[in-house]
């Protein structure tokens, strides 16, 4: 598990493959990600969007930019965790994503990013 803090917001990642399968004749490796986003400050924050670069080892850096994540806007209390799973697709078996989150303090109404550690996207058997 990777973990990352900002300004009292702690980022864990775990990330796993899942798996191959073809989509429009062409081989696919098959990514999820667990994301624990943990409240250590003392307000509540509320996660409005999401940057992520993707990076996959055959093809050009992708840049992901939404809102949310999961359809959600999560307020996370102090003490509070709020977790989502997602994944993504690589057409290599050799792959890493990063980026952050964009937050605000629902207290002081200053907004912040909580960064997300660099994680690898690799099934056991790429690394050997």
């Amino acid at each position: 598990m990777i973990q990352q803090v900002t300004q009292g917001i702690r980022i864990s990642v775990n990330a796993f493959f899942e798996g191959t399968y073809f989509k429009n004749y062409r081989l696919h490796y098959s990514f999820a990600y667990r994301i624990s986003i943990s409240n250590h400050g003392k307000d509540a924050v509320q996660l409005q969007s999401r940057h992520w670069k993707i990076f996959d080892s055959l093809k050009p850096t992708v840049i992901v930019d939404g809102e949310g994540v999961v359809g959600k806007k999560p307020v996370i209390k102090p003490g509070q965790v709020y977790s989502y799973q997602s994944g993504c697709l690589l057409s290599s078996p050799i792959g890493a994503m990063q980026g952050h989150y964009d937050m605000i303090n629902l207290a002081s109404t200053k907004k912040f990013r909580a960064y997300i550690p660099k994680f690898e996207l690799s099934p056991a058997f790429a690394l050997n």
